[in-house]
């Protein structure tokens, strides 16, 4: 739970943590996880809907463009990284944007380090007076994550891939079930933030300056990679992952087909003495060398079918 304010200073140019409560003009509120209370002093205290603050919390909320009294919600799916090992490696998670006439507040479940690298002053050219730009800024960096992340699991998928082609066990294949898993959340994600960025640039729902208009052309071309992208490996996890499996049963095939033959091989002894063992009558009974001959007969029927085995590429 957390609530800041930031602001740069026009005289100076300094990015700066404002008192709690300093509200005022040219701010930027950075919310994480906020509680009713903060809530409630934010949308009182700026005039804007208490929904669209609440909206960001819904881990379910879909990416979505909002407007009332001049205040707008913009609302878009970012990566994080996830903690939960059935939800996969990456997830994504809505942040909302809660643009006013003198303000800008972001609203996240949990950190992440899109708005950290805004806070730790990692992106150029970033004023919280400037909120057309900032907003394009954070989609520009909200896009860089995305084919950051990507490039991970292409990376790491590739390292599974090598591991396979030495092991017959699940372990990878589980492993590249979490990183698809992680493709479908961009996908997804990126195709519903896609018709965000598309309906900024068209209806233009806040106000848009030439160079923010560049910028934000640049987004959409980055997004639309980041699609392409996620689409790309997911086809080749999907693919990899089915002809792994394939060369698993495979394996699992030739072990059981050589354990077999070696069964076969080493019946005939067994065979051979279990007739020996019986209280009948039988040839070499008598004889001193018995074990011998016996012994040899099976090792020599044993050596034979072996050979004809191995000849039919039964081993």
């Amino acid at each position: 739970m957390m609530l800041k304010i930031y602001k740069t200073d026009e005289t100076v140019m300094k990015f700066q943590e404002l008192q709690p409560n300093s509200f005022g003009n040219g701010i930027w509120i950075y919310m994480i996880n906020p509680t009713e209370d903060e809530i409630s002093t934010v949308a009182n205290a700026m005039k804007t809907p208490i929904d669209f603050i609440r909206s960001a919390l819904d881990e379910e909320e879909r990416a979505h463009i909002d407007t009332e009294d001049d205040v707008t919600l913009i609302s878009i799916d970012i990566p994080v990284e996830s903690k939960d090992e059935h939800t996969g490696l990456y997830a994504t998670m809505p942040l909302g944007i809660i643009i006013g006439d003198k303000y800008i507040i972001s609203v996240c479940l949990c950190e992440n380090p899109i708005l950290n690298d805004f806070i730790n002053g990692r992106v150029k050219a970033f004023f919280t007076y400037k909120k057309t730009r900032f907003l394009f800024q954070l989609l520009h960096k909200n896009s860089a994550y995305f084919l950051q992340y990507l490039r991970n699991i292409d990376k790491l998928s590739n390292k599974i891939e090598r591991e396979l082609h030495r092991s017959m066990k699940n372990k990878e294949l589980i492993q590249l079930l979490s990183l698809e898993k992680s493709l479908v959340y961009f996908s997804t994600s990126l195709t519903s933030n896609e018709a965000i960025l598309e309906r900024l640039l068209r209806v233009k729902p806040i106000r848009l300056y030439p160079e923010d208009e560049e910028l934000l052309e640049d987004v959409i071309i980055e997004n639309k990679q980041a699609i392409e992208m996620a689409n790309i490996y997911s086809n080749i996890l999907t693919g990899t992952m089915d002809a792994f499996a394939s060369i698993i049963s495979n394996n699992l095939n030739i072990v059981m087909k050589f354990l077999a033959s070696i069964t076969i091989v080493l019946s005939i002894p067994t065979m051979i003495a279990s007739f020996f063992g019986m209280n009948v009558d039988l040839p070499l009974m008598n004889n001193h060398y018995a074990f011998i001959i016996i012994f040899a007969i099976s090792f020599a029927i044993s050596g034979l079918l072996g050979f004809v085995m191995f000849k039919k590429n039964l081993f």
